[in-house]
């Protein structure tokens, strides 16, 4: 948000000044965020925050799990067409 609305202020203090009464914190706050959000997108230096980290490998392990869930997903079916086109057994 601060991000958005930076071009209709002079300064970034005066962005958050105006910014953070809307969601509910000071404006001392908004900066260490706004900082914290560069170093885990790579914008700026320094180290990701672990909880990026975290969140990074739950999505790759998550994106695994689907992979290997649609390989039963699909054998299944492969083999429900099978059946349909088998002959009745008399």
């Amino acid at each position: 948000m601060v991000l958005e609305h930076q071009s209709s202020y002079k300064t970034q203090c005066a962005t958050t000044a105006a910014i953070a009464p809307k969601i509910g914190c000071i404006h001392q706050t908004l900066p260490v965020w706004l900082r914290k959000a560069a170093k885990d997108v790579g914008t700026a230096g320094g180290s990701v925050s672990e909880k990026t980290v975290s969140n990074q490998a739950a999505r790759m392990k998550n994106r695994e799990l689907r992979q290997a869930n649609e390989i039963p997903r699909k054998a299944s079916a492969y083999f429900a067409l099978a059946e349909l086109d088998r002959p009745l057994e008399q």
